[in-house]
């Protein structure tokens, strides 16, 4: 199983809105490389839902529900999204000064791409992460 993480600004999609629809498509994707990273996920891989612009923090961990297929709110046919269900929210939020301030964490996505959407998380983030907000499977 992989790990990534996926963001949101919480004034257009939030963490709540996430819970309370359950299953959701996450569409809208622009950018080649999370493109990339959305058609490398696979169904069961799990995912943080972060908190961008507004919060900056990890809320949430949700689950891949449905593999890459072409995403609906495109014209183009370019671009691809995936289907993801809610799987709980991160007792702590982890925040991202949290995670620039932690030597445990140097190298992550999440600080080097900031603009990147949807990144993957390595294993040993993901335990680190996890412990840091209180989450448990």
């Amino acid at each position: 199983m992989a790990h990534w993480l996926v963001k949101s600004e919480p004034d257009a999609f939030s963490w709540d809105q996430m819970v309370a629809n359950g299953t959701e498509p996450w569409t809208g994707v622009r950018n080649a490389q999370a493109a990339n990273n959305l058609k490398a996920m696979k169904k069961g891989d799990l995912a943080f839902f972060y908190h961008s612009n507004i919060g900056k923090e990890i809320v949430g961990v949700v689950r891949v529900a449905r593999e890459a297929y072409p995403d609906p709110s495109d014209t183009t046919g370019r671009w691809v999204c995936v289907d993801m269900q809610a799987v709980s929210s991160v007792p702590k939020p982890v925040t991202l000064a949290d995670v620039k301030a932690d030597a445990k964490l140097e190298g992550i996505a999440l600080a080097r791409l900031s603009r990147l959407s949807v990144a993957p998380i390595s294993d040993e983030h993901w335990k680190h992460i996890t412990k840091l907000g209180g989450w448990k499977r």
